[in-house]
């Protein structure tokens, strides 16, 4: 589990998460939806210990960042660094003593190379495995779809839902609904730094339904197609 109990960040005269307030359980899908820049990815970062904020984040873990996996937006790897090493540099991170990646190289990443010359969705499918190979207890995954090839798409779904099937505590960010009503079992939308509606998956139509309408309004008609 974890407990947010009124999160505020501000960057300079702007504050960007105003109050955020709610209890994630273990064992489920928690889907963070919203615009951009409405500050998913900076409660993501909070969460994960990197940035300061005020109000508490508690965890039965502790640090919570010892045991999370946190899948960035862009991932960024060190220069000159093989995909291989940078697995290798994760498990030790974890203590994990392993080296047989190619035997879970479900991605078929090709980890001898350097991966900065991997290209967008090849480093997001390195960067998830190497949280997956930590055998993390919180996975906190930001835009995991984005940018990611259809069938690596399916696979990371399964992924998730073997992972909840694990009871481990799971958030992903989208600020496109249809990418989270399959895997998520709730659904809150944040806006302007704020939960404004939380969903369970029986009323994901209607909370998809209200933000169609909040997001074209009537700008469709302007088009006059």
């Amino acid at each position: 589990m974890i407990e947010i109990n009124e999160l505020h960040k501000s960057f300079g005269s702007k504050e960007v998460l105003k109050g955020i307030s709610y209890n994630f359980t273990s064992g489920m899908v928690h889907g963070i939806v919203g615009e951009n820049g409405a500050g998913k990815t900076t409660l993501f970062k909070c969460i994960a210990g990197m940035e300061n904020y005020k109000g508490t984040i508690k965890s039965e873990y502790y640090p919570i960042k010892n045991h999370m996996g946190f899948l960035t937006t862009n991932p960024e790897f060190l220069s000159k660094i093989t995909g291989w090493e940078y697995l290798k540099l994760l498990c030790i991170a974890r203590k994990i003593d392993t080296e047989d990646f190619e035997a879970q190289n479900i991605f078929e990443l090709p980890l001898n190379e350097y991966a900065e010359n991997y290209s967008t969705g090849m480093k997001k499918k390195l960067a998830l495995m190497g949280v997956l190979l930590q055998k993390n207890d919180l996975y906190v995954l930001d835009e995991p779809f984005n940018g990611v090839d259809i069938h690596s798409n399916i696979l990371i779904n399964e992924i998730i839902n073997k992972l909840k099937a694990s009871k481990k505590t799971i958030l992903i960010s989208s600020h496109i609904f249809s990418s989270l009503s399959d895997s998520c079992d709730e659904i809150h939308l944040l806006k302007e730094g704020k939960f404004v509606k939380h969903a369970t998956k029986d009323s994901f139509e209607s909370l998809n339904n209200e933000m169609k309408e909040f997001v074209i309004g009537d700008r469709l008609n302007k088009l006059n197609l």
